[in-house]
């Protein structure tokens, strides 16, 4: 039986196919009136999957040229789950461990340093809430208590999973941004790697006032 595709699938599929398309042509591709294509891309700006810029062609206004976000790129398959486990088994081969954790920590560093301004006057739950929010732009699901002296950061859920398994090294990344945001050593005590329901980190309060 063949599936019917929702108008908002179609309109997404018109975009993958073209890249920038402006709302008469997306009309066109869809075989639905523009007014009803404008109605549905205010709801897709306002999930995050889709962007419009302006586009001058000649004289008079300007144009709105829509293409899809990075959220609305991961909705199409790809096969960069292969290409980077690919890369980072050659990354591996080539360089010392040492080097290999090091280079990821520095990925975790340069995304802190951008919040570095945002974050030197919060205190740790503020902290906490905005890594959070942070991490869940990244694709993780993140939960956090604290007990006693001591803050558990739970990562319900990782979108690196399927990479850490085979190249646990990737893990280096979320630890290393918890540790310099909250400028504290985060601990993980807890990894779904060793068959645990999830990652636990844990920091102590214990050094901040």
């Amino acid at each position: 039986m063949k599936s019917v595709r929702s108008t908002k699938d179609r309109i997404l599929d018109a975009l993958h196919r073209q890249p920038k398309i402006s709302i008469n042509e997306l009309a066109e591709a869809v075989g639905i009136n523009a007014i009803s294509v404008r109605h549905h891309l205010t709801n897709l700006t306002a999930e995050g999957l889709i962007t419009a810029e302006e586009e001058r062609h000649g004289v008079g206004r300007p144009r709105l040229i829509y293409s899809l976000t990075q959220d609305g790129l991961e909705r199409f398959p790809t096969k960069y789950l292969r290409l980077t486990t690919r890369l980072l088994a050659q990354m591996k081969e080539t360089l010392p461990a040492p080097e290999v954790s090091k280079l990821f920590s520095l990925i975790a560093e340069e995304i802190a340093d951008e919040y570095s301004e945002q974050i030197k006057d919060l205190g740790i739950e503020e902290r906490l809430v905005l890594i959070q929010k942070l991490l869940a732009q990244e694709g993780f699901t993140v939960e956090w208590e604290k007990k006693g002296a001591e803050y558990q950061i739970h990562e319900i859920t990782c979108p690196y999973y399927q990479i850490s398994a085979a190249h646990p090294e990737v893990c280096m990344v979320d630890q290393t941004l918890i540790s310099k945001m909250l400028a504290l050593p985060a601990k993980r005590t807890q990894c779904v790697l060793d068959g645990n329901a999830h990652c636990t980190y844990v920091v102590s309060a214990g050094n901040r006032n």
